[in-house]
């Protein structure tokens, strides 16, 4: 697991659900209404995202599960970027899918009796169409591939930072090895054996 991704991921999600907490009316927020206490400080406190909070949960919830994705499932730079089309894909067709109202009718019955997605249908019928969003969904997914590659092991970066005398340098990696005539490899500082 890669804990730095999955810590960005989460802290991402706490600013996004500040979004709903304070800016947004509990009842136009499932997740708030359906709560058995008042979370929600709409009425107590001035909204503070402004404009940017229209667009800002659809940036955030992206870019967070893409991190926390690629976290849990620690994978290497084509897996980074199979999270990253499959997050962006639906979150794409579920933004879509609210200006097709009729989608509603083939959300599966079943989905009623199943925590979070009973709202399914709801969130195609009721749930409001926005280009911005479409934005704010590309936007998110290709900063949180930055974000990938920024925090991946530091083996796979072809280019690392590397302290040297107490100083940073930038050093490029070495090629691995060379063969000698005698089929063995070795050491790039090493000479060629000679034939």
């Amino acid at each position: 697991m890669n804990w730095r991704q999955i810590g960005i991921g989460l802290g991402s999600l706490i600013i996004g659900a500040l979004v709903y907490i304070i800016d947004r009316p509990p009842e136009e927020t499932y997740f708030i209404y359906r709560l058995p206490f008042d979370i929600s400080l709409h009425d107590r406190l001035p909204q503070i995202f402004g404009p940017i909070g229209n667009v800002l949960p659809d940036f955030l919830h992206v870019f967070a599960f893409i991190l926390i994705t690629a976290g849990v499932l620690n994978t290497g730079r084509r897996g980074q970027v199979v999270i990253c089309i499959c997050w962006l894909s639906v979150d794409t067709l579920f933004e879509v899918g609210q200006r097709f109202r009729w989608l509603a009718d083939m959300v599966p019955v079943w989905f009623a009796q199943v925590p979070f997605l009973e709202n399914t249908a709801n969130y195609f019928r009721y749930g409001s169409f926005d280009s911005l969003d479409l934005v704010a969904i590309a936007l998110g997914t290709a900063a949180a591939y930055g974000i990938l590659r920024l925090t991946s092991r530091s083996s796979e970066k072809p280019w690392r930072l590397k302290l040297n005398n107490d100083r940073r340098t930038l050093n490029p990696p070495k090629a691995n090895t060379h063969l000698s005539a005698s089929g063995g490899s070795n050491n790039d500082d090493a000479p060629l054996s000679k034939v």
